[in-house]
């Protein structure tokens, strides 16, 4: 059997056996695992991607996008009518980067770098509860629904797991509109939501969910 070569997009090949070296080849240059990241909760547009990651062109984007699908990891292809359009996602293979992902995150948020104020996009909100997610003995089960940037967002538990996605759930017990970036604040730096922020529900409800997120410890220098 004969083995293709397989090189970065640069053209560029680390030629190492190891699973690493060959992880970084497939997903491993600048931007290409975001890019995998906002695929996570289902098949998103161009337009949707470009939107959920300001700092990337419309060139990069395509580029990576080609790369991805070049590697088995990300497909295309066209929505049924009425919507009709093309949309990208991750293929059963790129879901399973998942858990690369969240592995990565809690290992990234031990830096003393980190920088927990910076942009954050709605998929990554989700991901960032999966990832986080300590659940507590006689734990009730809880739907709460988040409106961001006019998109409908949802983590539910159920019998102690912990299930994130977009739509809109109807009923929810806490439903809130805000930013993922004041969510996030809530969640993780004790930082107080507005009144506003609660459509259904209150704040002693978001505070026993907000309790089930827990951040791991700072590394040492």
């Amino acid at each position: 059997m004969t083995l293709e070569k397989i090189t970065t997009r640069s053209g560029r090949s680390y030629d190492d056996a190891c699973g690493t070296a060959h992880a970084l080849e497939l997903v491993g240059e600048r931007w290409a695992l975001l890019v995998a990241r906002e695929l996570m909760l289902g098949p998103r547009r161009f337009s949707d991607l470009r939107a959920a990651l300001p700092g990337l062109s419309a060139n990069v984007l395509t580029q990576k996008l080609a790369g991805l699908e070049d590697a088995g990891v990300v497909r295309k292809r066209r929505l049924e009518p009425p919507a009709g359009v093309q949309v990208y996602e991750l293929t059963d293979w790129g879901l399973e980067l998942e858990e690369a992902l969240k592995v990565l995150g809690r290992w990234a948020a031990r830096s003393p770098r980190h920088d927990p104020t910076l942009p954050l996009s709605p998929v990554s909100l989700m991901l960032s509860m999966r990832t986080m997610y300590a659940p507590t003995p006689g734990l009730r089960d809880m739907t709460v629904a988040f409106e961001l940037g006019g998109e409908g967002y949802f983590a539910r538990i159920d019998g102690g797991v912990l299930t994130t996605g977009r739509g809109r759930p109807d009923p929810a017990d806490l439903r809130l509109a805000s930013t993922p970036e004041a969510v996030a604040g809530a969640l993780y730096a004790d930082m107080p939501l507005p009144d506003a922020a609660f459509e259904v529900g209150d704040r002693q409800a978001f505070e026993t969910f907000a309790g089930l997120f827990t951040l791991p410890p700072k590394a040492p220098r």
